[in-house]
């Protein structure tokens, strides 16, 4: 064959791999109102973005075994190199096979070698069970794909966008994520399906139930993120690569700095009565740039409210207790979303903001069965062993172990600021009183039980007021709501060439 004859040929080859699956396989996506995988990849890439593929050919020797399932390659998103993982559902359902497996780990390793973010594109069956024995035994086999993903966490930034089903042994791809995205209806992660949970247990579950993408953005915390539709989902990648460096070693991205969206002044923002409840998210709004706050785990633990916002057009992330609801409280599973999400900025370099309004952890038989205190433990261990800027602001209560986790003084906070409304005690006037004086309330009658419960309330408030952990300097600053912002702004800049290690040690032993 001549150069020419051998181009078209190869050519011609390309052009059919990049088909994928038969064309009723592509039919039954379209039908399903999803994507083609180079669709997805097409869209989170810039307009003008190259993309190179590894592994095009993989496989094109066997009947429809197009790429064996799977897109990897490089293109850009924002101006900078991503990689991307994509199941071909087109393709033996975008089951893993032999070569599959070796194109994922290749271009994991590329990943970590270039120092550039990973997205994982799932829409899988699964493993491929024909294949057992060449993708299963070996080191170089599927397991070592979650292997490299605990690796290369925190690391390089890894994202997961369910687009489909991702079950059994591939159900650990998200887990292993840093920030996994789900599409309402479509996405899908479990262990066993549905018919495997009724052989094993004899329980009756549909697949939404089961392990459908709002449950596991309301229940189990495995979702960070619920969207409507897979070009939703395209563009939260997008944004959240925005405010992640390319490695943990390197510098967030930053934009110019904008006003807030929320206009409204903070002292009108925030009830000085310690018991009103208000809306936290009007708060963030006012303090950080606008449009910028992506909250995460919305919809799960919703106590606590997290998310990525910039601050004077650097990336930071926000821990806020919402009095809205159940006052703010940390329950278990919020601990372990404040936990996971420490950590997330912790490993990326993003400064801490805390705001808090917490009255504690939350008390009684049932959160002590669901690990309250073993939980809460993994929040405050990620608190403390994180070397980022940190900056507490107590805009209401702060009070016992939660001011610990909220990045309390005595978790050293690298700044302490409060708000006038501000108090801080180990618990609150009600409790306080009534664990103090509890025999002797009890000795009184009525009236002058109220009067004597009232006199020692009114005494205890008195020392909680923050005016008084300011006469101590227990606090760095007690700063009126209108100057928070631009404070917020001032201190963290100055904090930019934080440098700071904990003790030489193998690991932590968390108790989680």
């Amino acid at each position: 064959m001549t150069h020419r004859e051998l181009t078209e040929a190869l050519l011609a080859r390309m052009n059919e791999a990049r088909q994928g699956g038969a064309e009723k396989y592509r039919a039954r996506i379209k039908e399903q109102g999803k994507m083609l995988v180079r669709e997805r990849i097409r869209e989170l890439l810039d307009e003008e973005s190259a993309w190179i593929e590894d592994g095009l050919l993989a496989r094109t020797l066997d009947p429809g075994l197009a790429a064996d399932a799977v897109v990897t390659g490089v293109g850009l998103v924002g101006g900078r190199p991503v990689a991307v993982i994509a199941n071909d559902a087109t393709v033996k359902a975008g089951a893993w096979g032999r070569v599959t497996v070796q194109k994922i780990l290749r271009l994991q390793a590329l990943a970590v070698k270039a120092k550039i973010p990973l997205v994982y594109m799932q829409d899988s069956a699964g493993a491929r069970l024909d294949e057992q024995f060449d993708i299963f035994l070996d080191r170089q086999h599927a397991g070592k794909i979650f292997y490299n993903q605990i690796q290369m966490s925190g690391v390089i930034p890894q994202i997961c966008v369910l687009f489909g089903p991702s079950p059994a042994g591939a159900a650990y791809l998200p887990a292993f994520c840093d920030l996994v995205i789900m599409i309402d209806g479509q996405s899908s992660s479990y262990i066993g399906s549905p018919r495997m949970a009724e052989m094993a247990t004899g329980e009756k579950v549909s697949m939404e139930q089961l392990g459908g993408a709002r449950m596991h953005c309301t229940q189990s915390g495995l979702g960070d993120v619920l969207v409507s539709d897979e070009h939703a989902a395209i563009d939260w990648v997008k944004r959240l690569l925005s405010y992640l460096p390319s490695a943990w070693d390197q510098a967030p991205p930053a934009t110019e700095s904008c006003p807030p969206d929320v206009t409204t002044p903070i002292e009108d923002i925030v009830p000085a009565p310690q018991n009103v409840p208000y809306d936290v998210h009007t708060l963030i709004g006012a303090l950080v740039d606008g449009g910028s706050f992506l909250e995460l785990k919305a919809l799960f633990a919703p106590e606590l409210v997290v998310g990525l916002a910039r601050l004077g057009g650097h990336s930071i992330g926000v821990l806020a207790n919402n009095s809205k609801v159940k006052g703010g409280v940390l329950f278990p599973d919020s601990a372990d979303k404040g936990a996971w999400f420490v950590e997330l900025c912790h490993a990326y370099g993003l400064p801490l903001v805390f705001l808090q309004d917490i009255s504690g952890f939350m008390v009684g038989s049932q959160v002590e069965r669901q690990g309250i205190i073993r939980r809460g433990a993994k929040m405050l261990s990620a608190v403390a062993t994180a070397t980022v800027p940190r900056i507490a602001v107590l805009v209401r209560k702060a009070y016992g172990a939660g001011y610990m986790a909220m990045s309390g003084a005595s978790f050293q906070a690298d700044m302490v600021l409060a708000l006038p409304t501000a108090k801080a005690a180990i618990m609150g006037p009600e409790a306080a009183v009534n664990a103090v004086y509890y025999n002797k309330i009890q000795e009184l009658e009525e009236p002058e039980r109220s009067q004597f419960v009232a006199e020692k309330e009114a005494a205890y408030a008195r020392d909680m007021d923050i005016m008084r952990g300011a006469s101590e300097f227990f606090v760095d600053a007690v700063i009126p709501g209108q100057q928070l912002r631009d404070e917020l702004i001032f201190r963290l800049r100055l904090l930019e060439g934080k440098s700071e290690r904990g003790p030489a040690r193998r690991t932590m032993v968390i108790r989680g």
